[in-house]
Formats: structure tokens, sequence, C-alpha cells
């Protein structure tokens, strides 16, 4: 499998992705990473590194989109920014999939410009993983799509279910969508429409129907619907409900514990792991014919790696084939 890294992407680039991408080469054996940027640059931090070079290759790019940058005016301004060059190359099937830690929006206004859609796909959304006392549920879409219509969040639907299934191992996903209140009237046009839409879908087994926000985390849904501006805060606010919640318990604990520290810590740590994005690599671009994985701006080396190793799991377990045969079933207006 090739896949084309954007090499400035992220905080920290280009450091960790090249050093993401060597650790996974070393994993992968059936791997090949295109780094995309500026060639010079990435031929001294390859030489640095030491690596042999080996199923690793540069694609000259010569502009870099910052992380501040307007995803609109950054694609218009900047056509051979890294992030356009690594889609160019997935649109001439030169590569399998991009990986990116960089500008998200431009990430995903350079994809749609592409129109690189699978068939009968209206707008791709990106998908999340959210630890759940369940397990795991898929969050979908979190800022790709924030004008989305009710045949946008009815592919979703499918998508995410797809993605329970094929990624997180869930055998028979559950379906529910984000609103204010659980009764079938609750919500704006948007969702009242899409609430009837799946209630007559191939997906009716599997809805279970609204989900308030205080029922995200307790496992209601394997697949939580909502479109991206919603989706969006809500992701943001998890986040920093999160990290918030760790720091204080861990100070408040820890700090009353004397020779169980060590353990309370290690505890910790173990559990801070299933809020980390470093752990599932990044978010994938679903809809899309190819394979894009959206890394978090911070992404390390860790996180980089595991995202190149999950575009590989991605196409392995064929869920773009498997979603443009669910749609082709019901296509949607």
């Amino acid at each position: 499998m090739r896949i084309a890294l954007d090499a400035m992407g992220g905080d920290f680039a280009p450091e960790p992705n090249i050093k993401g991408a060597i650790d996974a080469l070393q994993a992968e054996p059936a791997l090949e990473v295109v780094l995309v940027g500026p060639q010079d640059l990435l031929e001294s931090q390859i030489e640095a590194s030491g690596y042999s070079g080996d199923r690793l290759s540069i694609v000259h790019a010569s502009q870099v989109v910052g992380m501040e940058e307007k995803p609109t005016e950054a694609m218009r301004q900047k056509p051979d920014s890294s992030i356009s060059v690594c889609w160019k190359l997935m649109a001439a099937h030169e590569v399998d999939a991009v990986v990116s830690a960089g500008n998200t929006g431009a990430v995903v206004a350079s994809g749609l410009k592409t129109r690189l859609f699978l068939k009968e796909v209206k707008r791709p959304g990106i998908a999340v993983t959210l630890p759940t006392v369940a397990g795991h549920a898929v969050l979908m879409d979190v800022g790709a799509n924030p004008s989305a219509r009710p045949a946008h969040l009815y592919q979703y639907a499918v998508m995410g279910e797809i993605y329970a299934r094929e990624v997180l191992g869930v055998a028979s996903p559950k379906v529910g969508l984000i609103n204010i209140g659980s009764e079938d009237v609750k919500g704006n046009d948007l969702y009242r429409d899409t609430y009837r839409l799946l209630n007559d879908s191939p997906l009716k087994e599997s809805f279970v129907g609204n989900v308030e926000g205080r029922g995200l985390y307790q496992g209601e849904a394997d697949v939580l619907i909502c479109e991206g501006f919603v989706g969006n805060v809500v992701l943001k606010v998890s986040e920093g409900m999160a990290e918030f919640l760790m720091k204080e318990a861990s100070q408040q604990i820890l700090g009353s514990l004397d020779k169980e520290k060590g353990q309370a810590l290690q505890a910790f740590q173990e559990m801070a792991k299933r809020f980390r994005y470093h752990e599932t690599g990044g978010a994938p671009l679903l809809g899309i014919d190819g394979i894009c994985i959206i890394c978090h701006g911070s992404s390390d080396a860790h996180s980089i790696t595991n995202a190149l190793k999950g575009s590989i799991m991605f196409k392995d377990r064929g869920i773009n084939s498997q979603i443009a045969e669910h749609l082709a079933q019901k296509p949607v207006a």
C-alpha cells in the first residue's frame, strides 16, 4: 500500500511525521510512504535520521498551509501546498491514501475540490472515535459539513455503521441521532426530517432514535450522527472536559496517597489513553474514493505511525466498497 504523508502538516512538522513514517515502515513490510513537502528539507531530515530510504520517497511541494490560515484562501493562494499535492497524488491514483496532521479545514477543502467521492456519496464527513461506558462509539460529522441536509446525515449513518463494525468490532452497531430530546418531534427541521428518513430506511432496525448530549458517553448508540457544526462543538467540549477532569481527579487522589501513588498514577495514565488521539492516529474522512486520515495538529510520531497503520486496516477491511454497495441500495436525493 502506498500512502502520501503531508510531511509539513502539524504543529511540530516535519520531525514527528518523518519519525512516524519510519516507524510504520519498519512495522509494515508492505507499506510505502511518500513524504510530501520541500525536497531539500526532507532529504536532510531523512539523512539525519539514519534511515536507508527503502520504501520512503519524496514528492516536492514548495508551499505549506499554516494551521491558522483560512482554508479557502490557502487553497487558492497556495496551489503547490503539501496538502494539495497529497490530494493530487491520490486523484491521479499514484497513492492509495492521504494522511495529514495539517490544517483540517484545508485538508477537507482540498479533498472536496477534487470531487473524489465514492459513487452516490453527497458529502464526505469526518468520523471520530469516542470512548463510552460500553467501549467506543463513532461520532460523525465533526466539521467537514456544517450545512448538512437529511440525505447527508442518512449517508453518515450508513458510513458510520460500517466503520463501527469493521474498525471498532461492533457486531450490530446501534445508530443514534444527536438531538436536544429523545422524542421524535424534537430538534429543528434538519433533525426531524432526518429522523423520519432513518426510520424509513434499511437502517430502521439499528436506529435507536434521538440521543441527548448526556447519553453520548453512556453507550446509548455505537454510531452518533449530527451535522459538522454540532459535531465539532461536541468533540472540542469533550476533549476539554476530559483534560480538566483527569487533571482535577489525579491531583486530588494522588495528593492523598502515599505508598499506592505509583499504582494510582499508572491507572490514570492507562485511563487517559482512552481519550488520547495518539492511540487512534486520526479521524477518517469517510465517503472519499480513496482513504484520508486527518490527524490532530499536535500529533507526535506515535500518532502518525498509528494513522498510517490505520490506513492499511481501512483498505484491508474493504470499507469503501461496503459503503458504495450499501448506498447503491437506497440512493437519496
